[in-house]
């Protein structure tokens, strides 16, 4: 399955977006990451943990941005490649949420750790199902 297929929207900012508005987006979106993107392509990544780090770091939150606090160049995958490729990615770049993106460089969307686990948790009950009914010993109640 293309990673395409697990991408959720993704909420982007700009580098100049403020702290306490990038919590708000955050808040209101109920999400633990925004994409910072120039042109549609990302540049960057916050992160809920980066903004909690930010409270103890800075003094005043008032005039620090997204540029201050983002991973830069964030780790990306491809829209084609597959969900066996996602967590190698995520592993490798230890990271926990990966934008998605298209052959032109472009934001199609983001997936998380979250979407590996319930990927992988479908693809071991499709095979839990075919071990149960190779199985002499055991039938599934039908």
């Amino acid at each position: 399955m293309p990673v395409k297929n697990l991408a959720v929207d993704v909420v982007t900012a700009r580098r100049d977006t403020s702290i306490p508005a990038l919590a708000r987006m955050m808040e209101e979106e109920e999400l633990g990451d925004i994409v910072i993107a120039w042109n549609e392509e990302p540049v960057g990544i916050v992160t809920d943990r980066d903004i909690a780090l930010a409270v103890g770091h800075y003094d005043d939150l008032s005039d620090v941005t997204a540029a201050d606090i983002m991973t830069e160049d964030p780790v990306t995958v491809h829209e084609d490649a597959t969900a066996i490729d996602l967590p190698a990615a995520m592993a490798e770049g230890r990271v926990r949420r990966i934008p998605i993106v298209n052959d032109d460089g472009k934001l199609v969307g983001i997936a998380t750790l979250d979407d590996v686990v319930a990927t992988a948790g479908e693809m071991l009950k499709d095979v839990a199902t075919v071990i149960e009914w190779q199985s002499r010993e055991y039938r599934p109640e039908e």
